[in-house]
C-alpha cells in the first residue's frame, strides 16, 4: 500500500518559514518525480514546485520562486519544500505527489499551514 503522509505545517507569521516533510513508502521512491501543490479555500489546487527523480531538474510556480526550496532524500524516502520569507497568500493545505511521467499517481493527505499578518 503506496502511502504519502505530509508534515511540519503550522502556524507562522508573516516573513517566517516552515520545512513541510513528504515520507513515503510502499513504492519504489528514487523512480517517482515528486511534486508540492497547495489549495486554498475556495481556489483551485495550485502547482507549488517539482523535483526529477535524481533532484537535478527542479521547477517552482512563480508565486513560490525565490523563497520556496524543493529537495529530496532518496536514501530516507522524503522530499521537502523549505518555505521562507512566508506571507499571508501563502496560506493553504500543502499536498505532496508522486509521478512517473506527466501525470500524478499518488497523492498525500495535506498538511495546513497558515501565514498569519
Amino acid at each position: 500500500q503506496v502511502q504519502l503522509v505530509e508534515s511540519g505545517g503550522g502556524l507562522v507569521q508573516s516573513g517566517g518559514s516552515l520545512r513541510l516533510s513528504c515520507a513515503a513508502s510502499g513504492l519504489t521512491f528514487s523512480v517517482y518525480a515528486l511534486g508540492w501543490f497547495r489549495q486554498a479555500p475556495g481556489k483551485e489546487r495550485e502547482f507549488v514546485a517539482t523535483i526529477s527523480r535524481s533532484g537535478v531538474s527542479i521547477e517552482y510556480g512563480d508565486s513560490v520562486k525565490g523563497r520556496f526550496t524543493i529537495s529530496r532524500d532518496n536514501a530516507k524516502n522524503t522530499v521537502y519544500l523549505q518555505m521562507n520569507s512566508l506571507k499571508p497568500e501563502d496560506t493553504a493545505i500543502y499536498y505532496c505527489g508522486a509521478r512517473l511521467v506527466t501525470s500524478y499517481k499518488y497523492w498525500g493527505q495535506g498538511t495546513q499551514v497558515t501565514v498569519s499578518s
